[in-house]
């Protein structure tokens, strides 16, 4: 890590952790953060559910809610850019302090609740975003909605024109009952719902469907039948779970979703398990505790053809993107392979 970034992060460490969220995007909308953009070769170039990436790293959801930063986040490094979760109307989500460092974990639990300004107020800021690589938008649903499934739908018809992509999100931790929506019957009814609104778009772009870490094995093999059933264009895996199994910080207590490094071997599993299950007819998109260029390898040859991270920019800076990116390649050109997709699956057994 480069002494400035270190210096960076040395100070905002010392502020209330959704303070320093906030002060981080402002600087990268001050031009503090530099970057160049994508990092790529022609190891690394990666085709994802019809998309064009110069690499298979992405930013998961939940570091730039409202699409505010999309500008710079883009000369982060990042071969993808996903933004929100984003429901039909604004919403304060739940009382602070609802995000937690846990120093000792490499970890954080947050339980936001989907605050956001509401489709109307992301869409202008989707539509004077760089176009230069691909940005999706995660879909969510009001807390107090009387049709969520119908709040999915009614985000991507209004947002996207604007979008690459969109991410179904229906494995937040921290909206009551809305896991529910992951079970067969009520998934698929809601996937055909947004399906259809994708559909009627002028230009249909892929739809992702992201899913909880906390899942029986019956509960994944459910999911892969919808997704095959409603035919969406990747599944991302995992969002934050519920366990803290392990945790050594003061604030492993918390409600709330824990990311971080204690959520990777979790997650790859399930990814493992999916893979099999879909096999590999169905990209996936391996989320969860990717600190490492070793770490992201390990999910793509778990069966991901695409990576995401958030948490680990906490505690190692922007920096960290082009440095797994770059050493991604490099690790791909050890083993011999021509592409990222030729090592899609190569360990999946390791994982099952």
């Amino acid at each position: 890590m480069r002494l400035i970034d270190r210096a960076g992060l040395a100070i905002l460490h010392r502020f209330d952790p959704e303070v320093a969220h906030g002060l981080s995007l402002k600087a990268l909308n001050a031009g503090l953060v530099p970057g160049s953009g994508p990092v790529t070769s022609a190891r690394l170039q990666t085709r994802l559910a019809g998309l064009d990436l110069a690499n298979p790293i992405g930013l998961a959801a939940g570091l730039d809610k409202n699409a505010e930063a999309l500008a710079p986040l883009a000369r982060c490094g990042f071969g993808f850019l996903e933004v929100g979760a984003i429901t039909p109307r604004p919403q304060p989500g739940n009382p602070k302090p609802r995000l937690f460092r846990l120093d000792q974990d490499r970890a954080a639990i947050n339980r936001f609740g989907f605050n956001n300004g509401g489709m109307e107020a992301v869409l202008p800021r989707l539509t004077a975003r760089p176009r230069d690589l691909p940005v999706g938008l995660n879909l969510g649903a009001n807390k107090d909605s009387e049709d969520r499934a119908g709040d999915f739908a009614r985000v991507l018809s209004h947002c996207g024109a604007e979008l690459d992509f969109a991410t179904v999100n229906v494995s937040s931790p921290n909206t009551e009952k809305l896991r529910d929506l992951q079970g067969k019957a009520a998934l698929t009814a809601l996937l055909s719902g947004v399906m259809a609104a994708r559909d009627a778009l002028e230009r249909p772009i892929p739809v992702f469907l992201k899913i909880a870490p906390d899942l029986s094995e019956a509960e994944i093999a459910d999911i892969a039948d919808v997704a095959r059933e409603t035919r969406v264009d990747a599944v991302i895996a995992t969002n934050t779970t519920l366990s803290r199994e392990g945790l050594k910080s003061p604030h492993r207590d918390q409600a709330g979703g824990l990311s971080g490094a204690p959520l990777f071997e979790k997650s790859t599993r399930v990814l493992a398990r999916l893979s099999l299950l879909t096999d590999d007819q169905i990209p996936l998109i391996g989320v969860g505790g990717i600190a490492s260029a070793e770490d992201a390898y390990a999910k793509i040859r778990a069966g991901a053809s695409a990576v995401q991270l958030y948490t680990a920019l906490i505690y190692q800076g922007m920096g960290l993107v082009a440095q797994i990116a770059q050493g991604l390649d490099a690790l791909l050109a050890r083993d011999g392979f021509g592409n990222v997709a030729e090592a899609v699956g190569t360990a999946r057994e390791d994982w099952l």
